[in-house]
């Protein structure tokens, strides 16, 4: 009997809508090859919602998405809106209350995609990040004082418990477990590290010299939580030279587990070297929960309406959303299909620049599952 999946669409603002449909058309080309089907229903929450009712999110909004085995949401952010209302009340909100505590972000050099790096290839750039989703400096702790006077003091606290750090590294440990294999090794491992019995590496990447409460803590259960994970080599990076790494030797890097507010940076960092915001995905994941899906470049509204935005960072996190459903051969389709098409069909990963407009784009990667 084949399986449904019951999926919540958040469209959001801007160009969301457009990148989502050709998402949409791509899943179901997949789903019917593969032998699944897919059911949608569509949550209109974002700028236009909030300016014609004054509301962000309805009181059950969480509860409503618990319903769903994923959601897969567009972009969020409207010039019409000041900056950081729909950007705490929807995206933080859900991901705080669902509980979505990883924000995993594969970086991935696709074929003729450019990269700013010179002389780097899709060889070199094969990694995946994630990120803590839930703590740090996000939580809101702190506060200020005599506001508006040069003597004015604020705080925000990087708060973080035991239990945050713990569930973040066993995710990243076991993906680091799964991503390679005795008979498929990570190629940066040197032939001491093979023979030592290890497959993958994690890289935690901190600021011990400094943040030596927090990032120290992170370390220790990092180093105690490796003994479960033979296979699994441990390394540590500070996050200025985690950035640094990333653009000089990108090739050094697995899987890299983080803090949120560093896992934010070197996040986007990482997605320009692996052909800009346009092409990169990302999954706010509760493993226990429903987990989001979505395209990293936000809601450029200058483009909406125009059928000229780069579709493939939303097909490729509905791709994310299907491995995360279970769906392992259909996402491998899909991620192949766009692949296909950045080295054989797109000019460039542009607004208005790719030789096909949003729709087209959609329509090359569905026929090529």
């Amino acid at each position: 009997m084949s399986k449904n999946y019951k999926i919540a669409v958040l469209p959001g603002d801007g160009t969301g809508p457009e990148v989502v449909a050709e998402g949409i058309k791509v899943l179901n080309a997949a789903a019917a090859k593969y032998g699944f089907s897919l059911d949608y229903t569509t949550y209109n929450w974002g700028g236009d919602h909030y300016l014609a009712t004054g509301e962000i999110l309805p009181d059950d909004a969480c509860d409503q998405l618990r319903k769903y085995d994923a959601v897969f949401l567009g972009a969020i952010g409207s010039p019409k809106v000041k900056p950081g209302i729909l950007e705490k009340g929807i995206l933080l909100k859900l991901r705080f209350e669902l509980d979505q505590y990883i924000n995993l972000r594969p970086v991935k050099l696709l074929p003729g995609v450019e990269t700013p790096l010179a002389n780097k290839t899709p060889a070199d750039i094969d990694y995946v990040v994630v990120r803590e989703n839930t703590g740090d400096v996000y939580t809101g702790m702190g506060g200020s004082a005599a506001t508006g006077t040069p003597n004015e003091v604020a705080v925000q606290e990087m708060v973080y418990t035991r239990a945050q750090a713990d569930r973040c590294l066993k995710f990243a440990f076991e993906l680091a477990a799964k991503r390679h294999t005795k008979e498929n090794p990570w190629k940066g491992l040197s032939k001491e590290d093979i023979e030592a019995g290890y497959t993958s590496q994690l890289t935690l990447c901190g600021k011990t010299n400094v943040l030596t409460y927090v990032c120290g803590m992170w370390e220790r259960a990092m180093n105690e939580m490796a003994k479960q994970y033979p296979t699994v080599k441990c390394a540590y990076c500070h996050v200025d030279a985690t950035c640094m790494w990333m653009v000089k030797n990108p090739e050094w890097f697995d899987v890299i587990v983080t803090t949120n507010m560093f896992g934010d940076i070197i996040t986007d960092l990482a997605a320009m070297t692996a052909g800009g915001m346009g092409i990169s995905a990302g999954g706010n994941l509760n493993p226990e929960g429903v987990s989001m899906f979505e395209p990293i470049g936000g809601s450029a509204p200058k483009y909406t309406g125009m059928g000229v935005i780069n579709p493939c960072a939303a097909i490729l996190a509905a791709a994310m959303m299907l491995e995360y459903l279970g769906e392992t051969e259909a996402a491998a389709a899909i991620e192949k299909s766009v692949a296909y098409c950045t080295g054989n069909k797109l000019k460039s990963l542009s607004a208005g620049k790719m030789g096909y407009s949003t729709s087209e784009v959609g329509d090359l990667i569905a026929a090529n599952i």
